[in-house]
C-alpha cells in the first residue's frame, strides 16, 4: 500500500492574504496539537496581513508609506523583511526589485507571502507525528513535525499553454516550491531593468530548500529566463527549476 493510502489526512482551508491557502496533515491528524497549529497558521498569516498588505488603508505598511506612523514603533517584521529584499535583489543580480512599477515605492509584497507561508510552517513542525503542506494560491512549503518522516507529496505544475493540464509533477518532501506567470493574474511582473510589465505568456517554477527563496528565484526567472537560471546555478544551486 502506498504511502499516501496508509496515512490518515486531514486539509484545512481559509480565505487570508487576499488568496485560499490551504494546510494538509498527514498522521495523527485529529490530535488537538494539530487543530492548535492549524490556528496558530491562520493567526500569523492575518498578522501579516496587517503589517503588510498594500490593499488594506490601516496596514502598517500603508500607513508607513502616508507618514502615519513612525518607523520606530513599525513591527520588527518590517526590518527582516528589508533586508531580505535587499539579499533577494542581490542574489537575482536586479531580476527581483522591491521598488513598486511606476512609482518606485518600496513594496515588499513579491517576497512576503512566500516568508509568511515559511514562517506559518514553522509551527507547523512543532506538531507531533504528522507531515504536511502549505499550500497558498500554488506556492508550497512541506515538512515534518516531531517524531515524524517528511511524506512525499506530488506537485503538478500546471502548463500555461493548456489550462488545466499538468506539464510536470515534482515530488516534494521538505522546502518549497513556487510558480510565477501571468496564466492567473495576468501581467502582474515588473522587470525592474526598465519598469514595464513582463506581458508573455508562459511560467516560472522553482523548488528547493526554502518557499521564501522558491518564490523570489521563480520571479527573477520569469522576467528573464535566461540570466535568472544562470544567476539561480550560480547563487542556490541547490534549487530545481521549470520554465515553461
Amino acid at each position: 500500500m502506498s504511502e499516501a493510502a496508509e496515512a490518515p489526512r486531514r486539509a484545512f482551508v481559509e480565505q487570508v492574504m487576499g488568496l485560499p491557502v490551504s494546510v494538509h496533515v498527514r498522521g495523527d491528524v485529529r490530535s488537538e496539537a494539530v487543530e492548535t497549529a492549524v490556528g496558530q497558521v491562520w493567526g500569523l498569516l492575518r498578522r501579516v496581513d496587517t503589517v503588510f498588505s498594500t490593499w488594506r488603508p490601516d496596514s502598517e505598511l500603508m500607513r508607513l508609506r502616508r507618514g502615519e506612523l513612525d518607523a520606530g514603533a513599525a513591527h520588527p517584521w518590517h526590518a527582516e523583511v528589508f533586508e531580505l529584499c535587499a539579499q533577494a535583489t542581490s542574489r537575482t543580480h536586479g531580476l527581483f526589485s522591491a521598488a513598486a512599477a511606476g512609482t518606485g515605492e518600496y513594496d515588499p509584497t513579491g517576497l512576503v507571502k512566500g516568508w509568511a507561508v515559511e514562517k506559518a510552517a514553522a509551527l507547523l513542525a512543532h506538531t507531533p507525528r504528522v507531515s504536511f503542506c502549505i499550500n497558498a494560491g500554488g506556492d508550497l512549503v512541506a515538512g515534518s513535525g516531531r517524531w515524524s518522516e517528511p511524506s512525499t507529496w506530488q506537485v503538478g505544475i500546471e502548463d500555461p499553454r493548456q489550462h488545466g493540464a499538468v506539464a510536470a509533477t515534482i515530488p516534494l518532501r521538505v522546502g518549497g516550491l513556487a510558480t510565477s506567470g501571468t496564466a492567473a493574474r495576468g501581467a502582474h511582473i515588473t522587470d525592474p531593468r526598465t519598469g514595464r510589465s513582463v506581458a508573455r505568456d508562459g511560467s516560472a517554477s522553482v523548488w528547493g530548500p526554502s518557499l521564501l527563496w522558491a518564490d523570489v528565484w521563480a520571479t527573477a526567472l520569469f522576467v528573464d529566463p535566461e540570466g535568472g537560471r544562470a544567476a539561480l546555478e550560480a547563487e542556490q544551486p541547490a534549487y530545481g527549476c521549470l520554465v515553461l
